[in-house]
C-alpha cells in the first residue's frame, strides 16, 4: 500500500434503499470512504448491517426492489476516472471483472453447477475480449488457475467434482482474469474449515500483491482482519461507525460499538469469560432517532439521541462517527467525554 498516494476508489455518500411493502429500508445510509492503492481494507458488522448491500452497490447488482438512490464510486484507472454509478449496464458490463471484480459469498453456490469450469472463465473472457482466440483464452485461463494453486486439469472438471476449498479458489482465478484494479472478497471463507481458511486468504492475499490491485474484504472474522487488513471499517446499521489501521482497531478502538466488538474478541488470560453487547441490532426499518446505536449505547448522552452525530477525522487520520470526539453546541468534545457515564458490561461466565 502506496502512503498518501491518490485512491484508486473513492466512495461519497452512497445510498441504497429497499422498497418493500412494510416499508423504505436505508440498507446503505450514506457511506463514503477512500481506497488506496494496494490496500486492503476489512469491513465488518453484524449480519443485515449493509456489507453484503455496499458491494453489491458498487458493482452495480443490485435488483429490484432495492435501488441506489445518489453518490458517487470513483475508480481511477490508467484511461482516467470512471463513476459506477453513472455508466449503462452496457458499459457497466464492460467494467465488471476488468476494473472491479466481485468474489461472491458461498463459493458452494456461485458456480454454475452444469458448466465445466472452463467453459465458465471462457464465457468471462469471451464477453471482454470476444476477438482474442480460444487459445490464447485457454493460456490465460490456465494462468489464472495456476496463480491460485489449481492445476490445469481443473479446467475440465464440474464444480461439484471440486472441493470447497478449491471451489472458493476457481472463483478467486475468475475475479483475477482481467487484471481488475479493485477486488471485492464477500466473505471468501465462509463455511470452509480454518486449515482451508487459511489457505484461501493466503492465496488471495498473494494474487491481490501479484496484480497491485486492492482489496475490500468483508467478513465476520475479526481475527481474519487482524492477520490481512490494513485498514478496518466498522459498519452499523448501512453507515460506517469507524475507520481505523488495523492496528489501532485492535488496541484503542474509539466508537462505543468497534469497542464492543473487540472487547468480544475471546482471550487466553481470560478463558470462560464472555462479554456480550446488551440489546440487537435495530431494524433498518425503524431506526432510532440521532445515533441508531444509542440504545445499546454505555455512553449514550442526550444529544446522541435527538440528532445523528457527524464524522470526525481524528489528528491521526481516523474517521469515527460519535459525539465523544465531535465538538458539540454545549462545549469541546472532551467537557462532553468527561460527562459521559459508561454503564460497565458484566461478563458472561460460561
Amino acid at each position: 500500500m502506496t502512503a498518501n498516494a491518490m485512491p484508486v476508489l473513492r466512495v461519497r455518500d452512497l445510498r441504497v434503499t429497499y422498497y418493500t411493502d412494510a416499508g423504505r429500508v436505508a440498507a446503505v445510509n450514506g457511506v463514503s470512504f477512500d481506497l488506496a492503492p494496494g490496500e486492503r481494507l476489512g469491513l465488518v458488522g453484524e449480519s443485515g448491517c449493509g456489507k453484503s448491500t455496499l458491494a453489491l452497490a458498487l458493482m452495480r447488482m443490485i435488483k429490484p426492489p432495492g435501488r441506489i438512490e445518489s453518490g458517487s464510486a470513483v475508480v481511477r484507472t490508467a484511461q482516467g476516472e470512471i463513476d459506477l454509478l453513472t455508466l449503462d449496464e452496457a458499459a457497466m458490463r464492460k467494467v465488471r471483472l476488468s476494473v472491479i471484480s466481485y468474489i461472491p459469498q458461498g463459493a458452494m453456490n456461485a458456480l454454475n453447477p452444469v458448466l465445466r469450469v472452463e467453459q465458465q472463465m471462457l464465457d468471462a473472457l469471451q464477453a471482454h475480449m470476444p476477438q482474442m482466440p480460444r487459445r490464447e483464452m485457454l493460456a490465460r485461463a490456465e494462468a489464472a488457475l495456476e496463480s491460485v494453486e489449481l492445476s490445469r486439469d481443473v479446467l475440465r472438471r464440474y464444480p461439484h467434482e471440486l472441493s470447497g476449498g478449491m471451489k472458493q479458489r476457481v472463483c478467486i482465478a475468475i475475479g483475477i482474469l482481467l487484471s481488475p484494479r479493485v477486488i471485492i472478497a464477500d466473505e471468501p471463507t465462509s463455511a470452509l474449515d480454518v486449515v482451508v481458511q487459511r489457505q484461501v486468504m493466503e492465496t488471495l492475499r498473494r494474487v491481490q500483491e501479484q496484480l497491485g490491485a486492492s482489496l475490500i474484504l468483508i467478513g465476520h472474522d475479526m481475527g481474519l482482519m487482524a492477520q490481512v487488513a490494513h485498514r478496518v471499517a466498522v459498519m452499523y446499521a448501512g453507515q460506517f461507525v469507524e475507520i481505523s489501521p488495523v492496528h489501532a482497531m485492535f488496541t484503542q478502538p474509539l466508537h462505543p460499538y468497534a469497542q464492543a466488538l473487540i472487547q468480544s474478541l475471546p482471550r487466553l488470560e481470560n478463558r470462560g469469560v464472555f462479554h456480550g453487547l446488551p440489546g440487537m441490532a435495530p431494524s433498518l426499518l425503524r431506526l432510532p432517532s440521532g445515533c441508531a446505536f444509542h440504545p445499546r449505547c454505555a455512553y449514550v448522552m442526550d444529544a446522541c439521541r435527538r440528532e445523528a452525530p457527524p464524522t470526525v477525522s481524528t489528528p491521526d487520520g481516523r474517521l469515527v462517527q460519535c459525539y465523544l470526539y465531535a465538538a458539540a453546541k454545549e462545549g469541546e468534545s472532551a467537557a462532553m467525554q468527561e460527562r459521559a457515564s459508561p454503564q460497565p458490561q458484566e461478563g458472561m461466565r460460561a
